[in-house]
């Protein structure tokens, strides 16, 4: 058919002025469109439209099967599939399949390794925005999701809704082999892996070998020498949040949790739960080799060393290895020439 406009700045030809003048903005980097409630501008009315929509509230298009509403039609026909199970866009290189696809380019860097967000304070870099997102919170502190019946806040909204639960006291995940239960299905599955072994993820600069992600991430600090956590009151750094928290109590001068059965007092819930278990006799964790038991995970794992003969902790100074954090700190002293404990006399 007849295609009156024709660019001269491209090849580009089409029926309508419109049409052309869109394309010209489109190339240009033009935002023509500008809304009056914000700094958002676009370079299409029908955008605008949709934008304004979040300034308004209104949510038109509406779920058939459940409460969701939301603002494009486009978006509706997504959540739809969280009904129908429908699932069209699938992985080439593994079996995944899944509803969308800005999902199906997420996981595709799984395969290929890219991380194109990268944290302007250190040197972390992810596949995802919102992972990014999260991550800054490490350096800012910043946790906006706040639990409504104590002072608990999070980072991320994932972690909040895991807290709640300690109020309802609900526990859904047992273990099939001990006692065990849980919150989450995560928390008992990396709880499997205490009774099959099972270290999925390994070093790649040395033998370590742990069960989770998470914990592999500390461990590669102890190669780089990375410490991006901070204490407020002093200059004492450290590599996971955990130790940070646990130093924070070293400023704090009140004991708020005590024994009900003798005078011990502590500053945290874990400290108390750990110390009831003198009185109760309790030994969740059981060694998979030998009739072994006690009463914490890292326990547990210094005793398997015993059977595997691990010395994961090693001196870079010279060849020493042993299975303990605390003695390579002991032995990294020889080096150092320091004496921690001096004669008072």
């Amino acid at each position: 058919g007849d295609t009156p406009y024709k660019l001269i700045e491209c090849d580009y030809r089409c029926i309508k002025a419109e049409t052309a003048k869109l394309h010209l903005r489109n190339n240009s980097g033009e935002k023509a469109y500008k809304c009056n409630e914000c700094d958002y501008s676009c370079k299409q009315n029908s955008h605008l439209k949709r934008h304004l929509q979040s300034h308004s509230g209104e949510k038109p298009y509406m779920c058939s099967e459940c409460s969701y509403s939301c603002t494009q039609n486009a978006k509706l026909k997504v959540h739809m599939r969280a009904h129908t199970g429908e699932k069209p866009y699938v992985c080439s290189e593994c079996s995944y399949r899944c509803t969308t696809t800005e999902r199906l380019t997420l996981h595709m860097r799984t395969h290929s390794g890219e991380k194109p967000y990268k944290c302007s304070e250190c040197d972390y870099s992810c596949a995802q925005r919102s992972s990014l997102n999260s991550h800054m919170r490490v350096h800012s502190g910043e946790k906006p999701y706040k639990c409504s019946k104590c002072d608990y806040s999070s980072k991320q909204v994932f972690n909040l809704k895991q807290h709640m639960r300690t109020h309802t006291n609900m526990k859904p995940y047992k273990c099939c082999d001990c006692d065990y239960r849980c919150t989450t299905a995560g928390a008992l599955k990396l709880h499997m892996r205490t009774h099959s072994g099972e270290k999925p993820y390994k070093c790649s600069d040395c033998d370590y070998r742990c069960t989770t992600t998470g914990a592999l991430t500390l461990h590669m600090r102890t190669h780089s020498g990375e410490k991006p956590y901070k204490c407020t009151e002093c200059d004492y750094r450290c590599t996971n949040a955990g130790a940070l928290k646990r130093h924070m109590q070293t400023h704090l001068t009140e004991k708020p949790y005590k024994c009900s059965d003798c005078d011990y007092r502590c500053k945290t819930t874990r400290a108390l739960k750990l110390h009831m278990r003198t009185h109760s006799g309790e030994k969740p964790y059981k060694c998979s080799d030998c009739d072994y038991r006690c009463t914490t995970a890292g326990a547990l794992k210094l005793h398997v060393r015993t059977h595997s003969g691990k010395k994961p902790y090693q001196c870079y100074e010279c060849g020493y290895s042993c299975k303990q954090r605390n003695r390579l700190k002991q032995h990294m002293r020889t080096h150092s020439s320091e004496k921690r404990y001096r004669c008072s006399e």
